[in-house]
C-alpha cells in the first residue's frame, strides 16, 4: 500500500512538473511572438537628392533594415508609376500635398492608413503642418519637409533688377534659364502673372496662362527638377525658377546667386511620407516614418537639404544660420502671398495637354 501511495505521489509530481514545463515553454513562445522579426529591407520611393545616405545608414544600423531607394522627377511621374503596379513594389513614398489629395480621390486605393500608434514622434511636428486640408486627421500622411519655388539669378550674369516672373521673359536672357520640370509650377507662372489661382480649373484661363508662359520658352535652357542648382553653380544658367533648397545650396557654392520671392506670390508646398496600398513591409514602413521624425534625424536632413523643417524638436538642434536662411524660412508677408496646390480634378487633363505642348516647343 505504501509503495502504491509513493508511486501515485511520484506520478502526480511528474505530471505537475510536465504541466509547468509546458506552460513555461508556451510563455516563452508568447514573449518571442510579441516581437516578430523585422524584414531585412524597405523600399523607398522619393525625389532624388532628398534624403542623406547617412540617415538611411543609421536606420539600417539601428534596425538591421536596408533601405532601397528609387527616385522620380515629379509628382506626376511618381503617381503614374504607382498606378502602373508600383504600389506593391514600394513601401514608403513621398508625395506633395495636392498629390496626397489626388491619391485619395482615385477609384483604386494608392496609399493606405498609417497606424499612428506606431508613429509616436508625430508629436514633434508643428501643429501648422498637421491635419491639413488634404488629410485632415493625418490618417494617410506625415509631413516630411516643406518649401517653395523661388527665382534665383546670378548677379554676375543678370545685372537688371528681378522682382517678377515677367522680368525673366526679357529677350536678353535667351537660352540662359533653368526651370523646374513641373507642369503645375511652370503653368502656374502664367496663372500668377494673370492674377489667377494656381488651382484654376477654367480651361480658357489655363490656356491664357499657357500662352503667357510661352513667352518664356526662348529663354529656357533646361528643365531640371532634380538638381537645378548644378547649372546655377557652374554658370551654365544665368538664373531660373527652382526649389527653395536648391537655390540655397547654389548660393552656398556661389555667393553671387540672389534668391528672389516673385512679387506675384509663389508656389508653396508640403511634402509628406505615405505608405503605398500594397506595401510588402508596412510595419517597417511605420518604423521608418517614426525614425525620420526623431529630432536628431530630422535635423540631419535639414543640414544637408535646407528646406523648411516642420519638426519643432529638430529645429532646436539646427544652427541659427540655418534658421535664418530666408529661402527655407521666408518672412510671413511672403508666405501670406503664396499658395499651395490642390487637386484640380478633371482639369488635370488640361494641364497635362498644355504641358505637352509647351515641352514640344522647348525641345
Amino acid at each position: 500500500m505504501k509503495l502504491c501511495k509513493k508511486f501515485w505521489a511520484l506520478t502526480v509530481i511528474l505530471v505537475v512538473l510536465g504541466l509547468i514545463t509546458v506552460l513555461f515553454a508556451a510563455g516563452c513562445g508568447k514573449t518571442e511572438g510579441s516581437k516578430p522579426k523585422l524584414a531585412s529591407e524597405l523600399n523607398l520611393f522619393i525625389w532624388s537628392e532628398y534624403i542623406p545616405q547617412a540617415v538611411l545608414d543609421k536606420f539600417e544600423q539601428k534596425y538591421g533594415i536596408k533601405v532601397n531607394q528609387t527616385n522620380y522627377s515629379s509628382n506626376e511621374e511618381m503617381l503614374a508609376k504607382l498606378q502602373a503596379g508600383g504600389t506593391s513594389q514600394y513601401d514608403v513614398a513621398v508625395a506633395s500635398d495636392y498629390m496626397v489629395e489626388i491619391m485619395l480621390n482615385q477609384k483604386q486605393p494608392i496609399i493606405q492608413v498609417i497606424d499612428l500608434n506606431n508613429v509616436p514622434n508625430l508629436k514633434n511636428i508643428d501643429p501648422q503642418y498637421r491635419n491639413k486640408v488634404f488629410d485632415p486627421d493625418n490618417k494617410y500622411s506625415v509631413a516630411y519637409v516643406c518649401g517653395s519655388a523661388v527665382i534665383a539669378v546670378n548677379k554676375d550674369k543678370i545685372k537688371e533688377s528681378i522682382k517678377s516672373y515677367k522680368d525673366l521673359m526679357n529677350p536678353k536672357y535667351k537660352n540662359s534659364l533653368v526651370v523646374l520640370d513641373d507642369e503645375r509650377a511652370i503653368i502656374g507662372i502664367g496663372l500668377k502673372l494673370l492674377g489667377y489661382s494656381l488651382n484654376e480649373t477654367d480651361e480658357e484661363k489655363i490656356k491664357q496662362a499657357k500662352d503667357v508662359v510661352s513667352k518664356l520658352i526662348p529663354n529656357i535652357k533646361a528643365y531640371d527638377s532634380d538638381s537645378p542648382k548644378t547649372l546655377l553653380i557652374n554658370g551654365e544658367a544665368a538664373g531660373g525658377v527652382v526649389w527653395s533648397a536648391e537655390a540655397s545650396l547654389a548660393k552656398r557654392e556661389n555667393p553671387n546667386i540672389e534668391i528672389i520671392f516673385p512679387e506675384e506670390g509663389m508656389y508653396l508646398w508640403q511634402d509628406n511620407l505615405v505608405i503605398t496600398q500594397g506595401a510588402p513591409h508596412k510595419k517597417e514602413a511605420e518604423l521608418f516614418i517614426n525614425f525620420i521624425l526623431e529630432p536628431e534625424i530630422s535635423a540631419m536632413i535639414s543640414k544637408e537639404f535646407p528646406y523648411t523643417n516642420p519638426n519643432l524638436e529638430a529645429r532646436k538642434l539646427l544652427d541659427q544660420s540655418v534658421l535664418e536662411d530666408k529661402s527655407a524660412y521666408p518672412p510671413q508677408d511672403v508666405l501670406a502671398k503664396g499658395e499651395f496646390l490642390r487637386d484640380v480634378g478633371e482639369a488635370t487633363k488640361i494641364y497635362d495637354e498644355l504641358w505637352s505642348e509647351l515641352k514640344q516647343k522647348i525641345n
